[in-house]
């Protein structure tokens, strides 16, 4: 009996991550499909709730989505070049004096 109850388990995963796999794409989250599987594991081996589980797969959702929007927000900008702090010649400017 064992063996039945294996087999159903590895059927009801696959279906259940063609499930998620499906889902994702619908609501257009690449990085929650990419975690989900990886945190999924983490859960069960932590001991997590599944609101505890819920919270860090949207927590990977918000995060991506964050980043990309910034992305997203610098190339509408159109800016010449793309530079970061260090790019930036920090030479200090004598003070202008009064006149």
């Amino acid at each position: 009996m064992s063996t039945k109850n294996g087999t159903n388990q590895a059927r009801t995963s696959r279906a259940v991550g063609s499930e998620l796999i499906y889902l994702t794409k619908a609501l257009k989250a690449p990085a929650l499909r990419d975690a989900a599987a990886r945190l999924a594991k983490r859960a069960r081996n932590e001991g997590w709730s599944h609101e505890e589980y819920l919270a860090a797969c949207l927590q990977r959702k918000v995060g991506a989505r964050g980043s990309h929007g910034a992305e997203g927000r610098i190339r509408a900008a159109r800016f010449p070049s793309r530079k970061s702090l260090e790019d930036f010649d920090h030479q200090q400017s004598k003070p202008s004096t009064p006149c």
